[in-house]
This record gives C-alpha cells, structure tokens and sequence, in this order.
C-alpha cells in the first residue's frame, strides 16, 4: 500500500443521515425538460482499493473464512463514497482519493458532512465549530478536490432537520447560507458535480415541504439533489418521490443512496435494522432522465450507531457488512 493511499484510509471516517416519520405513497410524476443524460452520465466511479471491506477481506482469508471473505467481495468491489472526517483538515482524504481516481480515469464519490449543529444531538453530533470553521472546512475540501473528477453529496440531513424542526430556528438562517456558500465554492472546482441533500421519502412525507428550504440552501446552483443517504427505502418509492420534488424544483435532477434498501425499510427502525440487504449496484444507467445515478452513498458496514448492537456511528461493523451482503438480491 503506498503512503499516500495509506494515509487515505487511516483518516477516512464514515457518516451517518437519519431518518423519521413512515413512507408515504406519492404519485409518478414526469419532469418536463429532463430529456438529458444527466450531468454524471459518462462517469465511471472509483473503487477504494483499501476499503474496509477491502482489507476484512484479506483478514477473513488469512482466517479461514473463505466463503465470508467470497461474499464481501459484493460490497468491496463496488464503489461508495467517502466522508472525511469532519472538524479536521479533509484535505488529505480528497488528495488521496482524487489522485487515485485520476490514475484510473475515474470519478471519485464524497460526503461533505461538517454543517455546524450536525446531527441534532444524535448519533452524529458534531460538525464544525461555528460558521467560519465550517467555511474553512470546505474551502479545504474544494481546494483538495482541484480540477478532478468528483461527486459530492452535500451535507445529508441539513435541510430535512430545518423542515423537521429538529434543528432550531435560530440556526436556520446561517445554515442556508453556509450551504448555499458551499454549493458556489464546491462548483469552482471543474471538475466536481454537487448534489444537496434532500433526505428520503419517510422522513418529510411531502415533498413541498423541501422545496424553499432547498432553494434557499442553494440547490438551483448545485447539479441536483440527493436521496435516500443511509437509509433503506425502496428504489421505486424514492424515485417516484424525487420526480415530485424534481417537478417542483422546475426539472432539477438527482441521485438516491441504494446502498442498504435491497430489502426495504424495516418498519419502527432506522438505526442498523437487521435483515437490510444490499441494493442496486452503483450506476448511471437509471432509466429515467432526471434520475442521474443510483449510487452507495452510505458505506455498507459502517454503523448508524450504538443500537442493534454496533459501534459508534461511522465505525467499521464487519459483521453488519456480512448480512448486507449475504441478503444482497443483486
């Protein structure tokens, strides 16, 4: 392993969007003008070659455990983004990371996730200092990214908590601003796409809901909005969700998390479900226009948190990893 990528994966940590309220049924909906292939359309995605899952492979073999080391391989063989560490320097992580995606002629996945007040307190708590911490973070990020190839999914669950009022309204208003701040910083770099978090069908039931929140986190800005991120509902009920929310955004595309939804959501549980399988493989080819990609935002095996017996939110849970991949219907 070079030193370069070696360091990549010792700083590389995980994140964790939450979810709340039951899935709704909403309505197909057609996006008027969505005829294009999609900003993301002819990109290829990079696979972390030292991922976790990855490297519990190499230890399973070394082990023994040939047949657990054989179906891991469905998660490390596939790409899924990366976090970066919040409240720290990302730029080591993205250098890493770009550089190695850039050998490969390759597109490589991230998650900004550093929004101050993170999290409302909950498994993920944290985020950045203040505002102008969190501005020195993504410039640090966007910086890194230069003029490669990358996605960035930005800042799961910073709009939905403002809709949901779990985050206060006192924060609100500089929340906005420090998203729609990094959706014009991020955009500087040639190479990147942006998709701004817009949480998933369960948690705000009526898309409406998210429309002037998004607007004024800058979504017009960004290459679209994402879906899903960490959580488990279905393909089909998040896309009809998002060609609503598309719709009302006059046509703006997005991107859905399937990294965990292979057997639906688990109804009364968010946090580390059991019996969740993997769900569709990474891909641009979506069939529907305003769809861009199906992508593992969330890295299979990294834990939603201490319940259902895991570690710490973002940690390494190999053995959840193991049951993604065995109930895996792809």
């Amino acid at each position: 392993m070079s030193r370069l990528i070696h360091t990549f994966a010792v700083l590389t940590v995980f994140g964790l969007a939450v979810g709340c309220s039951s899935a709704s049924d909403v309505d197909e909906a057609s996006v008027a003008g969505a005829r294009s292939k999609g900003p993301v359309a002819d990109m290829t995605f990079w696979v972390d070659p030292v991922s976790p899952a990855a490297e519990q492979i190499q230890m399973w073999e070394r082990e023994g455990r040939k047949q657990d080391a054989a179906l891991l391989k469905r998660i490390a063989d596939e790409p899924a983004a990366l976090w970066p560490a919040g409240e720290i320097d990302p730029g080591p992580v993205v250098r890493a990371a770009t550089a190695s995606a850039r050998q490969e002629g390759r597109t490589a996945l991230f998650v900004a996730y550093d929004i101050p007040h993170r999290d409302c307190g909950q498994h993920s708590a944290g985020g950045a200092a203040d505002a102008d911490a969190y501005r020195a973070w993504i410039g640090k990020f966007a910086e890194a990214l230069g003029n490669s190839k990358a996605l960035v999914v930005l800042e799961p669950d910073a709009v939905a908590h403002m809709v949901d009022g779990c985050t206060p309204g006192e924060y609100q208003g500089e929340r906005e601003q420090l998203l729609s701040e990094a959706v014009v910083r991020l955009k500087q770099q040639s190479g990147t796409k942006v998709y701004l978090d817009a949480g998933n069908p369960a948690w705000i039931r009526d898309p409406w809901q998210l429309v002037e929140p998004l607007k004024r986190a800058g979504v017009q800005e960004a290459d679209g909005f994402s879906l899903n991120v960490s959580n488990f509902q279905t393909d089909a009920v998040t896309k009809k969700y998002g060609l609503r929310l598309s719709r009302d955004l006059g046509g703006k595309h997005f991107v859905v998390d399937t990294s965990r939804n292979g057997n639906g959501p688990l109804a009364g549980a968010w946090c580390n479900p059991p019996g969740r399988g993997l769900g569709t493989r990474p891909t641009t080819d979506t069939g529907e226009p305003a769809l861009d990609a199906y992508l593992w935002i969330k890295r299979p095996g990294a834990s939603d948190g201490t319940c259902e017996g895991g570690p710490d939110a973002g940690q390494w849970w190999p053995e959840y990893a193991l049951e993604l991949a065995r109930n895996s219907k792809a």
